[in-house]
């Protein structure tokens, strides 16, 4: 009985990658409003901090921040990850979801129905939209966005041992400077219509044991009096 409802749904997760003002957070909202899932983003970040304590800040920092700013706490914010991705995996055991954000495509690695997307854009039209927004010259701009793509690559390298731009990590890496957003989430969607793509019993249980798993990880640390600040 329970086969037969499980088949009938169409379930599945993906995970959207991308650099700053690359039009990721607009593709990951149209596609879930398509797809009629949930989409997340910062939300995780505050569930977090809100559940364990822990302010904001220190999460992002955490997960975001080059190495070299957290080598003299770096046990710190390796206990900040967890709980991020505890978080994560909280909402992925609901099924039917759109993250784009943080380290998604590295927590729910393979997950066989977990789609890992991409979104590169050109530099010069992320140069743009960051002179737009914070009203600074484009040599200001592109020393901000080449700093911030560094740091994550350095995060990605430093945490997993992965280059973040390494296109192996992804089942697609979709270039939007070509095409439109709406181009994007149709090419996404299609790719959700395959069998690859949807969740089984099988793969479900496997994320139900992540999560089982991460929790217990925080619930030892907890148990330890471990010092997070």
């Amino acid at each position: 009985m329970f086969a037969i409802r499980f088949k009938e749904k169409v379930m599945s997760i993906v995970t959207i990658t991308r650099g700053s003002y690359s039009r990721g957070k607009e593709v990951a909202e149209r596609l879930a409003a398509k797809m009629g899932y949930q989409c997340i983003s910062r939300d995780v970040l505050l569930e977090a901090s809100e559940e364990f304590n822990i302010p904001e800040i220190k999460l992002v920092r955490a997960l975001n921040d080059c190495p070299k700013v957290l080598e003299r706490f770096w046990g710190g914010s390796e206990r900040y990850v967890k709980y991020y991705r505890s978080a994560l995996l909280d909402h992925a055991r609901k099924d039917n979801l759109v993250y784009h954000g943080l380290a998604g495509h590295f927590f729910l690695r393979n997950i066989p129905h977990v789609l890992k997307i991409r979104i590169n854009a050109d530099i010069n039209t992320r140069v743009k939209e960051e002179m737009n927004r914070e009203n600074i010259s484009a040599e200001q701009a592109l020393y901000v966005l080449k700093k911030d793509d560094e740091e994550r690559r350095k995060w990605g390298i430093q945490v997993y041992g992965m280059d973040p731009w390494d296109s192996r990590l992804y089942d697609m890496v979709i270039n939007i400077s070509m095409m439109t957003v709406d181009d994007a989430v149709d090419i996404i969607y299609a790719l959700l219509q395959k069998p690859t793509f949807k969740t089984s019993p099988q793969s479900q249980q496997q994320v139900d044991e992540l999560a089982r798993a991460a929790k217990e990880q925080i619930e030892k640390l907890r148990s330890l009096g471990s010092t997070l600040f």
